[in-house]
């Protein structure tokens, strides 16, 4: 028995189908936790073979920029869309150029700790801020203290990661705390401009490979890297980070609402460091390990708060 060809638009039919559901939107997320804490190590792997970080935004731009290209003009070049050229140009700010060559600029002058921690952490605390001034929606008690045990541990890798009180490292700090106000905007626009995920994705796409032409002028240090190494960083950058993961990211936050999804983002530096054992040879130390725990005890208090929160409304008349 023969059976019949598998669809491509009824397989995306189904993805999105399954990731309007909140377990769907959860694994969503944790995916999207993993590309994103991963980065930081494959980001080392990068600047070890000779990629800058120029090198490294450009090669996002390019390959998530032409991929996302037709999905663009289809939806609609003089309304960037469908939402409009002002929404457009926010949303590739915050997801786009200044909030990579932010980050990259940090990673070149504080430790990579200091930004798995600092950058995820201001995106929670921008997370809960921002949903009670645009939404109006208070963290019960429970889900507070949870959260507060995130900020704590994050505040525990991003001391082990560094104590050197430089003018260096508090510019690198710095960039870090502009780049997470950034990224932690974006989904609580995305909510309440009600963007899909994939729209979403492909203006940050193609209005960021405006960075192309600065990049010309700047120079590529391209040719002089291993072609292999530019093609695996080029999927990385291109696929996995800017097109895999932020649709990912925006299909949750259409789920979850940008509230409880904020939750997610200080998973990121367990993740970083723990890849970096067997990756780079690079285990934690006592202070580095205690951060972890408290950020996955903080996750999984404010999580169970959530439900039992939510369990009491149900069963309330």
């Amino acid at each position: 028995m023969r059976l019949p060809p598998c669809s491509t638009i009824g397989i995306h039919g189904a993805m999105t189908r399954y990731l309007a559901t909140r377990p769907g939107a959860i694994a969503a997320m944790l995916i999207a936790v993993a590309i994103y804490g991963g980065n930081f190590v494959v980001t080392r792997h990068a600047t070890l073979n000779g990629l800058t970080p120029n090198d490294l935004a450009a090669l996002r731009f390019a390959v998530g920029g032409l991929l996302l290209l037709p999905v663009f003009l289809r939806a609609g070049i003089a309304t960037c869309a469908g939402i409009g050229w002002g929404r457009g140009l926010v949303l590739a700010s915050m997801s786009g150029v200044p909030m990579v060559l932010l980050m990259n600029t940090g990673l070149s002058l504080a430790p990579a700790a200091h930004g798995a921690a600092i950058q995820p952490g201001t995106v929670t605390v921008i997370g809960v801020v921002g949903s009670v001034v645009l939404f109006g929606l208070r963290p019960p008690p429970i889900v507070a203290a949870g959260i507060a045990t995130v900020l704590v541990g994050l505040a525990c890798i991003g001391i082990a990661g560094g104590t050197s009180g430089s003018r260096d490292v508090v510019l690198g700090d710095l960039c870090f705390l502009a780049a997470g106000s950034l990224w932690g905007l974006y989904p609580l626009l995305l909510q309440r401009w009600q963007v899909g995920a994939i729209t979403s994705t492909a203006i940050v796409a193609v209005l960021s490979m405006s960075f192309l032409p600065v990049y010309a002028v700047l120079g590529s240090n391209l040719l002089a890297v291993d072609p292999w190494i530019v093609a695996l960083h080029a999927a990385n950058q291109g696929v996995l980070n800017l097109i895999l993961g932020l649709w990912l990211w925006g299909s949750a936050v259409r789920t979850l609402g940008a509230a409880e999804a904020q939750r997610f983002p200080p998973l990121i530096p367990v993740v970083g460091t723990l890849l970096a054992i067997p990756v780079l040879g690079e285990w934690p130390g006592p202070l580095q390990a205690a951060g972890v725990a408290l950020i996955v005890g903080g996750l999984g208090v404010a999580s169970a708060g959530q439900r039992l929160v939510a369990r009491r409304a149900a069963t309330d008349p």
